[in-house]
C-alpha cells in the first residue's frame, strides 16, 4: 500500500505597515547576545531588510482579525526597525516584508520563534574570510569593508590575511584538521610553499603549537628587536629594499626582517661611516665589528694618561673666567637663590 505524501503549504508573504506590527510575548529570545540592536539598525539602513519577519494576525475575543500583527520570530529585526522609526530614518507606515502565518495553524508561536533561532546554521569562519577576500578582489577597500560591517579595519586586515594562507591548509582548517590559532600562526609568512612544508613536518607530531609554527616560519629571519636591526633602523632597512614579516594576531616586537644579508651589509656600511668619523679625530688604530669573540679583552691593559701643562692661551682663559666669577659673586652676594648655581660655577672653573 502506497504511503500518502503530505503536501507542504507555505505561508503567504505580504508587506505590512510597520505601525501595524507589535512584538509578540511568545518570542523566546530573552537574553541579549550577538550583534547589538544599534548595529543591526545601521545594517538595515545600509542594506535594507534582508530577512522577512514572521508574523501572525492578532485576533479579538471573537476570533476575528484586528488588522494588527504580532511578531513571534524576528524580534531583533523588529526592534532595529523600531529604532530607525524613532530616529526618523524610517516612516511609521513603511511597508515591512512579512511571512504571515495562518491563525488557525496548530504550530505554536513559541515553536516558530525557537525554530528560527536554533535551526540557523552559523557561518563557518573560513566562509567569512573568503567573503571578505572576494569583496576586496572586487574593488572594495579594507576601509569600505570595515564600514559595511561596523568593525575595525584591523579586523578586516586579519581576516584577509587568514584567507591568504595556502589553499591546502585552508582545506585542512575547514575539515577541523587544525585550530584557528594554528591557522593564525601560519599568517606570519606569505610563503605558501613554506607554510605547507611546515605543516607537513608537524601534522603527525605531538608538538604543533602555534608558537612552534611561528618559530619554524621565522627561523631564517632576524627579529626587529635584534641589535643589528635597532642599529640600522627599520626605515633605513625598508628604504634599501628589505621586507618585514608582521604578525597581525599578537605582539611581534616590530616583526621579522626577511633579508639578513641586506641587514648585515647595512650594518657594515654604517659601522664604516662611524669608524671613519672617529678616525678623523686622530686615532691611529680602529677596529669595528658587529660582535667581539669571547675573552677578546684578555691581555689588554688600560693606559693612564699624563696631564700636560696648560698653554698660555688656556691660562688666560681660566683667569678671565675666574675674574668673571668673582664679579658675579660680588654682584649677587645677597641673593640666596643664586648661591647653589654660584657654587656650581666655581666647581666648574676651578682646575
Amino acid at each position: 500500500m502506497a504511503t500518502a505524501v503530505q503536501k507542504i503549504t507555505l505561508s503567504s508573504s505580504r508587506d505590512i505597515p510597520f505601525n501595524k506590527l507589535v512584538l509578540s510575548q511568545s518570542n523566546v529570545r530573552r537574553v541579549k547576545a550577538g550583534v547589538s540592536i544599534d548595529d543591526l539598525a545601521a545594517s538595515i539602513a545600509r542594506r535594507g531588510l534582508i530577512q522577512s519577519l514572521n508574523v501572525r494576525p492578532v485576533l479579538d475575543a471573537e476570533g476575528q482579525e484586528t488588522g494588527m500583527f504580532e511578531v513571534p520570530a524576528g524580534g531583533r529585526r523588529y526592534r532595529a526597525l523600531e529604532l530607525l522609526v524613532k530616529q526618523k530614518r524610517l516612516g511609521k507606515t513603511a511597508a515591512v516584508p512579512c511571512v504571515v502565518r495562518d491563525p488557525s495553524t496548530a504550530i505554536l508561536a513559541e515553536e516558530d520563534s525557537l525554530a528560527e533561532n536554533i535551526e540557523r546554521a552559523p557561518l563557518h569562519p573560513l566562509d567569512q574570510f573568503r567573503a571578505f577576500q572576494d569583496m576586496r578582489l572586487k574593488g572594495q577597500s579594507e576601509e569600505d569593508i570595515a564600514a559595511a560591517f561596523f568593525i575595525p579595519v584591523n579586523v578586516v586586515k586579519q581576516r584577509l590575511r587568514l584567507a591568504a594562507v595556502a589553499r591546502s591548509l585552508l582545506d585542512v582548517y575547514a575539515e577541523d584538521g587544525m585550530t584557528l590559532e594554528q591557522l593564525m600562526a601560519f599568517t606570519v609568512s606569505a610563503n605558501e610553499a613554506r607554510q605547507v612544508q611546515v605543516w607537513e613536518s608537524i601534522r603527525n607530531s605531538w608538538s604543533k603549537e602555534p608558537y612552534q609554527i611561528r618559530r619554524m616560519l621565522t627561523e631564517s629571519t632576524v627579529r626587529a628587536s635584534d641589535k643589528r636591526a635597532i642599529f640600522v633602523g627599520l626605515d633605513a632597512y625598508e628604504a634599501a629594499g628589505g621586507s618585514i614579516m608582521r604578525d597581525l594576531f599578537q605582539a611581534d616586537d616590530g616583526g621579522w626582517l626577511q633579508d639578513p644579508a641586506l641587514l648585515d651589509r647595512l650594518v657594515s656600511e654604517k659601522l664604516k661611516i662611524i669608524a671613519d668619523d672617529i678616525a678623523g679625530e686622530g686615532w691611529k688604530w680602529i677596529e669595528v665589528d658587529v660582535s667581539h669573540p669571547y675573552d677578546v679583552a684578555r691581555g689588554l691593559r688600560g693606559i693612564t694618561g699624563t696631564p700636560v701643562d696648560l698653554t698660555d692661551e688656556e691660562r688666560a682663559t681660566i683667569e678671565a673666567l675666574n675674574a668673571e666669577y668673582a664679579k658675579l659673586e660680588a654682584e649677587y652676594e645677597g641673593a640666596d637663590e643664586h648661591r647653589e648655581s654660584t657654587r656650581l660655577v666655581w666647581s666648574y672653573l676651578t682646575p
